[in-house]
């Protein structure tokens, strides 16, 4: 969190795995209920209604605005920066983001979805919050991860933003993107998860717990039975395969660029891809973005005097 002006500038990253901040983590679910639960942690209440924060998975949209889920979110993410230098009522710019390509056509909807409300007053984990929103940006992901040390990026450079739902992919050179070579899929590390559920169901005749799977690739190994452990570990080293094999598409060429690794999936690059350390740089601050959006929105209000 930045502060501007007496304005708190909050990051947010509103990604389909998990929520970042610049100092939080959380995964991204959201339970309504009109009655409250018996089950507490993580309650967020607002407009009367209870939600339990982190419950669930939430599936893939492309747009993040089709109903109040992310807007929820957002609230327990603004609530969880003021909670560590416990402050409870703030002016709040939101710095969030959106895929690459995705940018110039959802973010002015994106940022209308964000500012609906001017101000909210909720309760998340037993305290009471009364914020005003006094506005919004939006900004390209993955670019956003690198912005705080562009210095490093001489020469040429590709950068692959590896998320829960989608893998965006853009050429850094001599420090400054190049807008003609941006690209999204829905390529994230979700598509890994699902693979890896059906390789477990085809040759063992099971489904672990996500948690489980997560584990192994996050870590690269779990306390599981052998075979298991195989099975996943060599589903994600296709999947990393897959990835390298995609970023060639888009012109990757080791022999003459650096690549820069951000996001989730950078984990399972480290742990199951082959690749030459020295030219291959993963990131492993799952906040890098969320930083990289307050920095980006702090400078644009320093540049244009400050007027919120």
């Amino acid at each position: 969190m930045k502060e501007f002006n007496n304005t708190k500038i909050i990051g947010i990253d509103h990604g389909y795995g998990n929520m970042k901040t610049a100092n939080c983590c959380f995964p991204t679910g959201v339970a309504a209920y009109d009655k409250e639960p018996v089950f507490k942690d993580n309650m967020l209440v607002w407009n009367g209604r209870y939600y339990l924060i982190g419950i669930e998975h939430k599936e893939f949209k492309a747009e993040k605005m089709l109903d109040e889920d992310y807007y929820v979110l957002t609230l327990a993410a603004i609530a969880r920066e003021l909670n560590i230098v416990k402050l409870y009522s703030a002016d709040v710019f939101i710095a969030a983001g959106l895929p690459l390509t995705w940018v110039s056509e959802q973010k002015e909807e994106f940022k209308k979805y964000l500012l609906q409300h001017e101000t909210a007053d909720y309760t998340f984990r037993g305290k009471e919050y009364h914020i005003r929103i006094v506005g919004a940006d939006i900004y390209p992901q993955g670019f956003a991860a690198i912005v705080n040390n562009l210095s490093d990026f001489s020469g040429v450079n590709m950068l692959c933003d590896i998320g829960n739902g989608t893998m965006n992919v853009m050429f850094v050179n001599d420090k400054k993107p190049n807008p003609a070579k941006c690209y999204t899929e829905k390529f994230g590390t979700h598509k890994c998860m699902l693979e890896v559920r059906e390789n477990l169901m085809r040759v063992h005749h099971t489904e672990p717990p996500e948690e489980m799977i997560t584990r192994v690739l996050r870590f690269g190994t779990a306390d599981i039975d052998s075979a298991y452990l195989k099975t996943i570990i060599d589903t994600a080293r296709e999947y990393a395969a897959v990835i390298f094999r995609r970023l060639r598409d888009y012109g990757y060429d080791p022999k003459l660029m650096k690549l820069y690794i951000v996001g989730g999936g950078g984990c399972l690059i480290r742990n199951f891809a082959d690749y030459d350390e020295s030219r291959v740089i993963i990131n492993d601050d799952i906040c890098a973005t969320a930083k990289g959006y307050e920095r980006m929105l702090e400078m644009k209000l320093f540049r244009i005097g400050g007027k919120v």
